[in-house]
């Protein structure tokens, strides 16, 4: 929590009351309420090296906010194409090759100008998600194209407990 509040204050932004710290190197990300660690997860955050700029595939790194929720109600599974559901499971598309963007989606918006907000390190135009996966077994280890990939069972959890403006520190 030390690190969000000094980046807070170099930014001058007030810590949000809820904070997700990812950790690229555990492949982890914590959920605190009020400075106090609600819940630990087991993540995937990119194959490729941290990287902020577009079109590089990477998880970016710094502050971000949640800047939209989407899926309400949706099921556990269901695969999103443009963020909207197709109403299919990710076990009805044939090819599980690709990484599918299932379940729920939180859509992170970058909030250090110059570092992952603007130009060509912006990841709100980068479409970065906190999201489910069609490749649950591939948790914890480095596998998505720049997004941060959850069980589908804890992004309902996660994504239930958390609202826009809430806070994303992404960090080696």
């Amino acid at each position: 929590m030390e690190q969000v509040n000094k980046t807070c204050s170099r930014l001058g932004i007030k810590p949000a009351d809820r904070i997700l710290l990812v950790r690229i190197g555990t492949q982890s990300l914590q959920f605190f309420r009020h400075s106090t660690l609600v819940k630990s997860y087991v993540i995937s955050t990119s194959l490729r090296p941290p990287s902020n700029v577009r079109d590089s595939l990477g998880t970016p790194r710094g502050l971000h906010e949640i800047a939209e929720r989407v899926g309400d109600g949706q099921p556990p599974g269901v695969v999103f194409k443009s963020r909207v559901p197709t109403g299919k499971h990710y076990t009805e598309f044939p090819d599980a090759g690709p990484n599918l963007i299932t379940t729920r989606i939180l859509w992170l918006r970058g909030l250090e100008p110059g570092v992952n907000q603007g130009g060509d390190v912006d990841s709100h135009q980068r479409y970065i998600y906190i999201h489910g996966t069609n490749h649950e077994q591939r948790i914890g280890e480095p596998f998505s194209g720049g997004c941060v990939l959850m069980r589908n069972l804890e992004v309902i959890e996660l994504y239930d407990q958390v609202r826009p403006e809430d806070q994303v520190l992404i960090t080696d």
